[in-house]
């Protein structure tokens, strides 16, 4: 089974232009792109990079997932 990492895309107003972050690989990692579609594009293509080289030195992050619990039903 293939890891599910997050990707974040944002508008940076300070770079004029949208910033994708990749969570799970640290503080640090992000690319953009003039737009969001680039931006999204550059950042499928970072993580398929960070994935080859963590999976030869056997160090993948474990992804962060999202759930939703059901919330309790007031009376």
């Amino acid at each position: 089974m293939e890891p599910h990492y997050s990707i974040l895309i944002q508008w940076s107003e300070a770079d004029h232009c949208y910033i994708a972050s990749l969570p799970e690989w640290g503080d640090t990692c992000h690319t953009h792109g003039d737009t969001y579609a680039e931006a999204l594009r550059h950042a499928l293509e970072v993580l398929e990079l960070l994935q080859a080289n963590a999976t030869e030195a056997n160090a993948l992050p474990d992804p962060v997932t999202f759930s939703m619990t059901p919330s309790p039903i007031a009376p």
